[in-house]
């Protein structure tokens, strides 16, 4: 009989930005319960206890560490910090993102400023990082950048976010090209409309439900949703997978305008 593939993360480590909250925490909690030992960094370190206490309790290894992605001094800190601790590190899940909602001709500079450091110069910073760490060590891993269906296609109202996206997924054909020789995968999720507390409000008012009819499911996506692709190009299964861009937002992407 045919060995099925692994999706087991026993013996691995993760590093998770942006983990204190939303789609983040999720997949931290993902990784963990997978078997993984789990990093969580993000700036907001109340909530980064609340993440661990709850990935403890349910039995599973973790580390809160305070990370601020724009800053390179700190996302050095958090990988030192999460190696010594937790042991080498294996898996960067780049999920670190904010948005700013206005219209193009109202964006002001700092505002783009704050949306593109954070979601691409961040994740390249953080990959960098990563990746350095482990070619100094010979050592293989996976990079997965969460990107979005916004990098692929056009909406009002988030010029910055649009553009950190698309670029968040050339940047990460760029590295998988560059790193392969080294043995690190770097793929993406490109994620469409997840529910979580920071956009239950908009997705819950008209202009939300008139956005979720236009998705061909018929609904926007819950946290879980992303759970197959994480654990495909994280664990053993996805071994001969980089460059990828993997589409998970219920056929969003391929819809008509």
């Amino acid at each position: 009989m045919t060995e099925l593939p692994s999706f087991g993360l026993g013996g691995q480590v993760a590093l998770v930005t942006g983990a204190s909250s939303g789609i983040g925490r999720h997949l931290a909690d993902l990784l963990a319960a997978a078997g993984a030992k789990v990093a969580l960094a993000a700036r907001r370190v109340d909530r980064l206890a609340e993440a661990a206490r709850d990935i403890e309790a349910a039995g599973g290894e973790c580390l809160p560490i305070a990370c601020d992605v724009t800053m390179s001094d700190s996302i050095a800190a958090a990988v030192n910090t999460a190696e010594t601790e937790l042991g080498p590190l294996t898996i960067l899940v780049n999920n670190a993102g904010v948005v700013v909602s206005k219209p193009v001709l109202q964006h002001t500079e700092a505002e783009w400023d704050y949306v593109v450091d954070t979601n691409l110069k961040g994740a390249w910073l953080t990959a960098r990082e990563f990746a350095e760490h482990l070619v100094a060590r010979q050592r293989p891993g996976r990079i997965v950048n969460i990107a979005s269906v916004l990098g692929m296609r056009t909406i009002a109202r988030v010029p910055s976010y649009c553009a950190a996206k698309a670029g968040l997924i050339h940047l990460t054909h760029v590295l998988a090209m560059e790193l392969a020789r080294h043995g690190i995968l770097v793929n993406a999720i490109a994620s469409g409309y997840v529910e979580t507390d920071f956009n239950r409000e908009f997705l819950r008012s008209e202009a939300g439900k008139k956005l979720e009819a236009r998705i061909p499911l018929r609904r926007v996506g819950r946290p879980d949703d992303l759970d197959g692709a994480m654990l495909l190009l994280a664990s053993p299964a996805g071994a001969y997978i980089t460059g990828a861009v993997i589409a998970v937002d219920g056929g969003h992407g391929v819809a008509a305008i």
